[in-house]
């Protein structure tokens, strides 16, 4: 078994037919079919059936592949690493965020931090607060930004903002004239809702189910962007993180405060496998700083 065999296996896999994968390869596909036939014979066991003329995988490729996966991201990790110091020299931050921050108080953090060091490497990438947390114990980002729904068990963390609710409609919707929603305004309503898991949703349920209010929920999904989106477009209205909602009072969307107060609450995540550089702690400064 060699890393040209594995290379050759995974595109095959990828790619979903040894032609598709020659190409990947720049290769032929006889080169392809000969690299494969060489793998099986050196692990001891079949990887793809070939049923009419295509390489259909077994389950022992599948298993494989989770493996081979696991190896070829750390490899693009060394690689992405390489090109980071080629570019830039040593110094590099990997910064990961739900994305109800990522679009609006992140960028505002790396601005400021470059404003003071320009030659520094900056990576930024959005995600699930479940994949933002995974991504930081793994070691791949040096730190992230999470809702309070996160595991964080074993993490090295602190909390980061604590951000009050506010419900979206479009302008000249029937509420625009209340000065704040109660639970009752919401009752019957068309109403885009946050991911069941979120934990700003499951407060705002508890207030909602306590006052005997029962909104329609038409829409559902994670992110505090989207929902004012959605409002926007009359979809329904909903209970937002103002920090995702930058731009949408100029295009029309109304913000009103809920009543009683509901708050969106996040924490700053650290890699747990190292003591924290001079430049994770400035930009963790800069985050800090940017917080509304």
């Amino acid at each position: 078994m060699n890393h040209r065999q594995l290379e050759t296996f995974r595109a095959v896999m990828l790619a979903g037919s040894a032609s598709r994968a020659a190409e990947r390869l720049d290769v032929t596909q006889p080169a392809v079919s000969r690299s494969i036939a060489e793998l099986e014979r050196s692990i001891g066991f079949l990887l793809f059936e070939r049923v009419r003329g295509r390489l259909v995988p077994t389950t022992e490729a599948k298993l494989l592949m989770q493996e081979v996966d696991r190896s070829f991201v750390g490899l693009d990790r060394l690689r992405a690493e390489a090109a980071r110091i080629r570019d830039f020299g040593s110094g590099s931050i990997r910064i990961a965020s739900l994305a109800a921050l990522g679009s609006t108080l992140v960028p505002r953090a790396i601005r400021r931090f470059q404003d003071r060091h320009p030659g520094i490497a900056l990576t930024l990438q959005i995600h699930s607060t479940a994949a933002v947390r995974d991504m930081v114990a793994n070691g791949v980002f040096d730190l992230g930004l999470v809702a309070d729904e996160a595991d964080l068990s074993g993490m090295e963390h602190r909390p980061f903002a604590t951000i009050r609710a506010q419900c979206v409609m479009p302008r000249g919707h029937r509420l625009c004239d209340r000065p704040a929603i109660e639970p009752m305004d919401l009752d019957g309503e068309r109403f885009v809702a946050l991911a069941p898991e979120d934990r700003a949703r499951q407060r705002l349920e508890a207030v909602l189910t306590k006052a005997g209010a029962k909104p329609r929920i038409v829409v559902e999904t994670p992110g505090s962007a989207t929902i004012c989106a959605l409002a926007l477009e009359g979809v329904g209205i909903g209970i937002t993180n103002p920090a995702a909602a930058d731009g949408f009072t100029d295009r029309g969307l109304v913000f009103r405060p809920f009543e009683p107060a509901v708050h969106f609450r996040s924490f700053l995540l650290f890699r747990p496998d190292a003591q924290k550089s001079r430049l994770v702690k400035q930009f963790a400064a800069e985050l800090m700083n940017a917080r509304p």
